[in-house]
């Protein structure tokens, strides 16, 4: 976005290609009713309140949310997993005889015989246990953290964009009440220089000249207006607004632009600890550590027990009296012994893992001490480049305005008042990059510390 801004608000100068005006008063009017944006509904918004309302609706980070919460959700089927489990079955199956009658059965010759089709009913409760599932309810529970680290790095990188975006709104803004002011100065001018070449007091050439450098400045006056609003949509995005709300940002630039703030974090101290990029590769060491232990269990036992009641009934035929308990328990041990090499294999991998996330990690812990003395060299930089420039747009406004009463009373050309009005674009250009990049800079330092 900010390279969008930067080239929109330099003006082009294309070459004639017809003695006719290609931009008539009317054809002007009709792009800039079509460019002009209908909106339904209005959203204000101070640059605290644009964070809150992006982190609140921004979909991005509601998915980062949803992954926590699958997280904790996926540690809960772990867990479950461990814990008893209850089944119960219901059947019936009816046996018949060659001519389709039910079969009756009689152990007794005095009794009436019995449907040799029963209902049954069985109850089983079982329990396994070993000790991957364990280390692997460890996983879940260190996959949660980690997901939470990943949902603050997510808030904090939206929170930035969204004082990058509405800062860059900001500077448009005043970039076209510049342009705007500019603009109406030199029209005013242009328009005495047509009267005095059409007496004669002037050449026609100098009036012409002059006309040609209101056609830049308007031209380049619309393209920054389009680059405004290129630059609401792409806070709209953030803020997940349609296109239909108008926002109107409450904050002006000296507001949210301070110099002495972005001085200050200059001079705060580096937890390494603090920084997300820090813990994720930390909680990173210690996932390799328990996929370690989850391939080491491999060779561990499972255990496991569980136990059955069945019932049967023959219904209005009578019971049925079973030689066999209906009550079973059972108790198993099971011991891997044999897998050709596959479970060794594994562990192996998982220790070479754990070698590579702790290289990983002791290289980044180093990089991002340098990273940190970078930072603080780009936030120098560009409050050094920030404070020059502001100075430069003044100056140029100052020399612009000069020349432009000079040219009114006749003590300047016309070549001096367009030289005037390309060093203010120049200075204005130079200007919008300095803001940008002073903004930047300070938002990627306070980021990096994790400051709010």
């Amino acid at each position: 976005m900010k390279k969008i801004v930067l080239m929109m608000v330099v003006g082009l100068s294309l070459p004639l290609m017809s003695q006719q005006p290609l931009m008539t008063d009317s054809l002007r009017m009709m792009l800039d009713a079509v460019s002009e944006q209908q909106y339904t509904s209005q959203l204000s918004l101070s640059l605290q309140e644009a964070q809150e309302y992006a982190v609140q609706q921004n979909r991005t980070l509601q998915n980062a949310s949803i992954d926590a919460k699958r997280a904790h959700a996926q540690r809960w089927q772990t867990i479950a997993a461990m814990l008893p489990q209850l089944d119960g079955s219901i059947g019936k199956t009816v046996m018949y005889d060659d001519e389709f009658n039910e079969k009756k059965i009689s152990l007794d010759p005095s009794q009436p015989p019995m449907s040799m089709s029963p209902w049954t009913y069985g109850l089983t409760a079982s329990i396994g246990l070993n000790g991957q599932a364990i280390v692997g309810a460890l996983l879940n529970n260190l996959a949660i953290k980690m997901q939470d680290i990943t949902y603050q790095q997510s808030e904090s990188d939206l929170r930035a964009n969204v004082v990058e975006s509405y800062v860059a709104v900001l500077v448009m803004e005043d970039v076209v009440a510049l342009m705007d002011s500019s603009l109406a100065n030199m029209e005013k001018l242009a328009e005495q220089t047509d009267r005095m070449a059409a007496v004669g007091a002037i050449e026609s050439t100098q009036a012409d000249q002059l006309r040609v450098r209101v056609n830049q400045l308007r031209n380049t006056a619309m393209q920054n207006k389009r680059s405004t609003v290129l630059a609401y949509n792409a806070l709209r995005v953030l803020l997940n607004v349609d296109a239909q709300t108008e926002l109107v940002l409450t904050n002006q630039l000296h507001d949210v632009i301070s110099p002495e703030s972005a001085l200050s974090v200059l001079f705060e101290g580096f937890d390494i600890h603090n920084n997300f990029n820090y813990q994720l590769l930390e909680k990173n060491v210690d996932l390799a550590k328990l996929n370690l232990h989850m391939a080491g269990w491999a060779y561990g036992p499972t255990v496991s027990a569980y136990y059955q009641y069945s019932y049967r009934d023959y219904g209005k035929d009578g019971g049925f009296t079973m030689m066999n308990s209906p009550h079973t328990v059972g108790f198993t041990l099971t011991m891997p012994l044999w897998s050709s090499g596959v479970r060794a294999a594994g562990v192996h991998d998982k220790r070479l893992a754990l070698q590579q996330a702790k290289n990983t990690f002791s290289e980044m812990s180093e990089n991002l001490n340098i990273q940190y003395q970078q930072l603080r060299y780009n936030l120098t930089n560009a409050y050094e480049t920030y404070a020059t420039e502001n100075e430069n747009i003044s100056v140029a406004k100052r020399v612009f305005q000069n020349v432009s009463n000079k040219y009114n009373w006749g003590a300047a050309s016309a070549i001096e008042l367009t030289n005037a009005s390309n060093d203010l674009i120049t200075a204005q250009s130079s200007y919008v990059q300095a803001v940008l990049e002073l903004v930047n800079a300070e938002v990627e330092l306070n980021k990096f510390l994790n400051n709010k």
